[in-house]
């Protein structure tokens, strides 16, 4: 059985390099935005870090196929957006140079990026060696200066056996509580986690560096004794999930802690450091479905370290359907010991709606 030693060190150094990018975009590019279809907001840094992550991962794993949030259609018709990226893409690499090595080095040329971003297309599926990838999770915590992630997955056959999250704007301190500051005006001081997980391999934290990887530490889930003194981690947009209905699961399990709301998968390996305890993406439509891109790593690393995630009726995560978790409704992630606990509040509180 493959130990995935080659993929974890790859896409640790891939999403490292990719971060240095998007704190870059932070601090000089004064936050700007390209609207998107959707509405929602997508950054320079998006194109930028897709396109870094997928030239290190076609450089040592050619046939693997990509499941990426951007396509490069709009950069194709947008020549000074296509420059604005192409000079921060080519300006960015590991300061390592045998790390830099292992991702292929720098990408050659402003086609070869527009290739790199539209690799990114695979519809994902049960079959075969497929990576998901989000460049920046969290576009409003990333332009307020508050939480965001990296985020890359491999999934095998649809399982996914790989997860790495690059978070720029946690305190490196595994220790470090949460608090309602994290969600805007960070620096950089005491900052960045790149935080990984293996199946069956257990969770990691290590320093963010703009070289080769830093050591790691072992990370765990703390063990719940009393629910009620449990912290949950939310969306900070109520648009990502109901509050009220949160607000009202928090208060049948007694728990008074106030809800620390950030953006991104940083919520996920908030609660896999034991820094929070609880977290739940609880449905606002009964259409919306989940992206594959946006849970994959984060799901990986919290059950690697001890903990369980389901979604609201209690099924696992299920990565094999295609882009979108089309057969899971919401999230809900906890400790082993407490999930049981808090999925029955959970299923209380939306079924009696």
């Amino acid at each position: 059985m493959s130990s995935y030693a080659k993929e974890l060190e790859i896409a640790q150094l891939a999403v490292q390099r990719a971060a240095i990018l998007t704190k870059r975009v932070f601090h000089e590019k004064a936050k700007g935005t390209v609207s998107k279809d959707d509405k929602s907001p997508v950054t320079i840094g998006d194109f930028g870090a897709q396109a870094l992550i997928i030239a290190a991962l076609k450089h040592n794993f050619p046939e693997d196929e990509i499941v990426a949030e951007e396509e490069a259609a709009q950069l194709r018709e947008d020549a000074n957006l296509r420059t604005t990226i192409w000079d921060l893409v080519k300006g960015t690499s590991l300061s390592d140079a045998g790390a830099e090595a292992a991702l292929g080095g720098p990408i050659k040329s402003e086609d070869d990026l527009l290739t790199f971003i539209d690799y990114g297309n695979s519809k994902g599926g049960s079959k075969g060696r497929i990576w998901a990838i989000d460049p920046i999770d969290g576009t409003k915590g990333f332009l307020r200066g508050g939480q965001y992630a990296v985020c890359l997955a491999l999934m095998v056959d649809g399982d996914v056996k790989v997860g790495v999250l690059g978070c720029p704007n946690l305190p490196v301190d595994d220790s470090a509580p949460l608090s309602g500051s994290m969600e805007s005006g960070q620096t950089d001081e005491g900052k960045g986690c790149l935080f990984s997980g293996v199946l069956g391999q257990g969770a990691t934290s290590r320093p963010l560096t703009t070289g080769a990887l830093a050591s790691s530490q072992k990370i765990s889930m703390k063990a719940i004794t009393d629910i009620a003194a449990a912290t949950f981690c939310e969306s900070v947009e109520a648009g990502h999930s109901a509050h009220g209905d949160q607000a009202e699961i928090a208060k049948k399990l007694g728990i008074t802690n106030p809800s620390v709301r950030m953006d991104s998968q940083a919520k996920y390996a908030s609660i896999a450091r034991g820094a929070g305890d609880i977290y739940l993406r609880l449905p606002v439509s009964a259409s919306y479905q989940e992206k594959i891109w946006d849970h994959a790593a984060g799901d990986l690393i919290v059950r690697e370290a001890g903990g369980a995630v389901t979604d609201i009726h209690g099924k696992r995560l299920d990565f094999s359907i295609g882009r979108t978790l089309a057969n899971n409704k919401g999230v809900v992630a906890a400790p082993a010991g407490g999930h049981a606990k808090v999925l029955a509040v959970v299923q209380e509180v939306l079924g009696s709606k």
